[in-house]
């Protein structure tokens, strides 16, 4: 089971430059490019709904404010390195950056919507002289499913570039028990090189969110209220700052890259950056800290493995609930308390909408980690929703059921309303 649990942080827990969504089409842009020995005459992609939701608004690293389908897919196709997978653009040669406005200027790029139920979903072709070749990737950001070239499957393609649907471990057997279990008793060794690279990076993209100004900029302007007298200088206010400071960064093109969870780097960055801050505020030793990072990022991959990879449900709501249970379990509570905190997070949480990737993601994760602390400390005062309220099931995995009917069913129509709305702006 421990190879199980380590394939699954290994799988979930990766660096990633950018938001996940545009990097994902750049990632495929440097593939057309490669196996075509040469950047593609033209292009066309199709996308699924959430995917065209999240690359809509959120600007492009290292592209000069570049924002949407078609830019995502030209720097990948003309400046990407396919080889580093999501970090496909993390060292462009910014003196061709005129090359890829050209490339959109002449409309080499044409982006159209694919029709179907599977949320992350893009096939693209690619033509150079002679040759053309599609690639399709489902479900994940870099699995691609199928490479053909003049309309015949490769068969000599590495193991990176075909793989299967079910390339990812299974996550059923899961249960926070189990988690808060290992979380206790998992060899420190075999953790500590994964968490320590996502304090690294994390770390660093939040402090630069609070020196300069991106986007809204929520978590400088709640430092900057600290200071002023405005908002106390609280533990919750320094948490929630630091947090959403790194997601103001990462949505408005800063290129340092972060740690992403379940698919998403503003999961990666709310499922750790609440914990690191805490750790840092109570002088928790280190261990501590890595075993709480532990909780709170598989605790996250658990929950929005019952959400799904993309939906109308907004998956920072999913490390909210990994945040409150890892501060419980730094606090020394229960089992029962910390079941207690995850559930009051998302009993309340779960109405959060994803409308794309952008600027607003940094002010979900505020009120997600203000939540979460709330929570927690509710729970520490033994205060918590009851059985039926909404909701909440007769136990902690019980709600999990419910989040992700909600997830899955319920919210299949507002997804589609979102995403039209989005379009008709």
């Amino acid at each position: 089971m421990i190879t199980k649990i380590l394939n699954i942080l290994n799988e979930e827990i990766i660096p990633a430059e950018g938001c996940t969504e545009p990097i994902a089409l750049a990632y495929l842009g440097s593939k057309l490019t490669k196996l075509l020995g040469g950047v593609p005459e033209n292009i066309e992609i199709f996308l699924s709904g959430n995917l065209i939701k999240n690359v809509k608004s959120v600007k492009i690293p290292n592209s000069e404010g570049m924002v949407g389908i078609e830019a995502a897919v030209a720097m990948g196709t003309i400046l990407g390195d396919s080889t580093k997978e999501l970090m496909v653009i993390s060292t462009v040669d910014k003196t061709k950056l005129g090359d890829v406005r050209k490339y959109l200027e002449d409309k080499k790029v044409v982006a159209k919507k694919i029709e179907g139920d599977i949320k992350l979903h893009m096939r693209a072709t690619g033509v150079l002289g002679n040759d053309t070749i599609t690639i399709e990737v489902k479900d994940y950001h870099t699995n691609i499913v199928k490479i053909e070239k003049n309309g015949e499957i490769i068969k000599g393609a590495s193991c990176d570039e075909i793989t299967t649907d079910n390339v990812m471990t299974d996550r059923s057997f899961l249960t926070v028990e189990l988690i808060h279990d290992l979380a206790k008793t998992i060899d420190f060794g075999l953790i500590e090189p994964i968490f320590k690279k996502v304090i690294e990076y994390n770390t660093a993209i939040a402090e630069e969110g609070l020196k300069n100004e991106y986007g809204i900029a929520i978590g400088k302007t709640m430092l900057e209220g600290m200071q002023e007298g405005v908002y106390g200088k609280d533990l919750k206010n320094k948490i929630v700052s630091f947090t959403s400071a790194g997601s103001d960064a990462r949505m408005n093109g800063c290129s340092m890259p972060v740690m992403t969870t379940s698919g998403s780097g503003n999961q990666g960055m709310t499922a750790s950056l609440p914990v690191i801050k805490y750790c840092a505020e109570k002088n928790i030793p280190y261990e501590q800290m890595i075993r709480a990072l532990f909780f709170s990022h598989l605790t996250t991959i658990h929950i929005k493995s019952n959400v799904g990879r993309l939906s109308a449900y907004c998956g920072v709501v999913c490390a909210g609930g990994g945040v409150a249970g890892a501060l419980s379990l730094l606090d020394g509570m229960s089992l029962e308390r910390i079941e207690s905190s995850i559930e009051t997070t998302l009993a309340t949480l779960s109405g959060m909408l994803c409308d794309g990737a952008k600027s607003s993601c940094a002010t979900k994760i505020a009120s997600s980690i203000g939540m979460a602390f709330d929570s927690y400390f509710l729970s520490k005062k033994k205060r918590n929703f009851e059985y039926g309220e909404g909701i909440v099931g007769k136990n902690v995995e019980s709600t999990l059921a419910n989040v992700k009917v909600l997830a899955q069913e319920g919210l299949v129509k507002t997804d589609e309303v979102v995403l039209e709305i989005m379009l008709n702006n």
